[in-house]
């Protein structure tokens, strides 16, 4: 790929970065769906083809339901529980869970306690 569309990121320079080298945002809507709480990310990685980010969600937090209609997600539950809800099917996720979002697929989210996932988009 030789031009990076603008709607994404640049990919980073470096090869490997510490936490800190990246800043913590806290994100006001994804997809246009508001979420209600507080919802932190930390973007840890971009390269031409995958985003990697450390998600960070209080209790409490519902990430409404959406969809991303040009990319696939797969993530990882570190720390906390978390009711995924994709395609219409639930689950709880606890620590070491892992689960993926196809592209046009709603999905939502709440978390039952605080959490912290690392989520890889393609």
């Amino acid at each position: 790929m030789t031009d990076i569309d603008t709607r994404y990121l640049k990919p980073f320079d470096a090869l490997q970065l510490d936490p800190g080298d990246s800043p913590i945002e806290t994100i006001g809507a994804v997809e246009g769906a508001v979420p209600e709480g507080k919802l932190r990310v930390q973007i840890l990685m971009v390269t031409e083809n995958l985003l990697v980010l450390k998600v960070t969600r209080v209790k409490g937090l519902i990430d409404n339901p959406h969809k991303h209609d040009d990319h696939e997600s797969v993530a990882t539950l570190i720390s906390g529980r978390l009711r995924n809800v994709i395609d219409g099917k639930e689950f709880i996720a606890a620590p070491g869970a892992t689960w993926r979002h196809l592209p046009g697929v709603v999905y939502s989210s709440e978390a039952l306690e605080d959490c912290v996932q690392i989520e890889i988009k393609t």
